[in-house]
């Protein structure tokens, strides 16, 4: 993985934290602590979100720029954090491959009482551990923050100097992380997942192959001359027609297959809002069989 997109680490959560200032009834997904997981600059950033102007402002930059990704990111969260509550009472662990500065940990009850490992680079490992500890008086003793480069070191490995049990029915979370690999990584960590307990879960999000390969754009002609040639940081893609064979490549079973577009009704109708969707990034559900 690319250290351009360590850079990228924050932007969920800056939007999750934005998101706060809506009123209850207007929020995708309620989150007090996403602002604590953000640098200083950052969090001065995000209080000027206060304003309804600025929040407008925002947006429509981000409309403009790269329509849809606003409500797509939250609602990924909104949707994988749904998935992992449903799936919790039946799970030993959870792991989070790439988790950024997501701050899913602390909002999220039903994961105090069980183990959950974070795995990124190791820069945003240290930022992450740092906040974290200023946030809190006491660190999480079931929270292990695990640095890894997914595009060379061993997940089974690194797991396991940090106590994870590799026979334990885990929920595997893998979001915003497959469009940074390369081939070769995105096949280590499938590899790493192969060997998962039967029963265990993946929630994770994919980027349509047709828009890497510059097939089809979808309106996001000004992202993907940032992030797929100008950065070169958006590498891999999938096409749903093939996503089933995939997995059960690897051993695990597709059961469901998400746009933001179809989840709109669920997360952005009833806050009475109007936001944009994109079809770019999509969101699955796999069980290993």
């Amino acid at each position: 993985m690319s250290e351009g997109a360590a850079k990228t680490g924050a932007g969920p959560t800056f939007l999750i934290a934005a998101e706060q200032y809506y009123s209850e009834e207007q929020r995708v997904i309620n989150d007090d602590f996403a602002i604590k997981m953000l640098s200083p600059g950052l969090r001065t950033f995000v209080s000027l979100m206060r304003f309804p102007k600025m929040r407008q402002w925002m947006i429509k930059g981000s409309e403009r720029d790269i329509p849809g990704m606003w409500a797509g990111m939250l609602i990924r969260k909104r949707y994988i954090d749904e998935k992992l509550r449903d799936s919790v009472p039946n799970m030993s662990a959870v792991v989070n491959l790439g988790a950024g500065a997501d701050s899913r940990f602390f909002r999220i009850p039903e994961l105090k009482n069980i183990p959950v490992w974070e795995l990124d680079q190791s820069a945003i490992i240290s930022s992450k551990g740092s906040q974290i500890a200023k946030a809190l008086t006491v660190f999480p003793k079931n929270l292990f923050l695990t640095p890894i480069d997914f595009d060379h070191d061993s997940i089974a490995d690194v797991l396991s100097s940090k106590g994870y049990p590799k026979n334990a029915m885990t929920f595997f979370i893998w979001e915003g992380v497959t469009q940074y690999l390369t081939q070769e990584g995105i096949e280590s960590v499938f590899d790493f997942l192969s060997n998962a307990e039967a029963g265990s879960k993946l929630a994770f999000t994919y980027v349509l192959k047709d828009f890497i390969q510059g097939k089809v754009m979808y309106d996001w002609e000004k992202a993907y001359e940032k992030y797929v040639l100008k950065d070169k940081i958006w590498v891999y893609g999938i096409n749903p027609d093939e996503l089933p064979s995939v997995l059960e490549k690897y051993g695990w079973r597709l059961i469901e297959d998400k746009s933001s577009a179809d989840l709109a009704d669920s997360y952005i109708k009833p806050t009475g809002r109007t936001l944009k969707t994109t079809p770019i990034e999509r969101i699955c559900v796999a069980e290993k069989v």
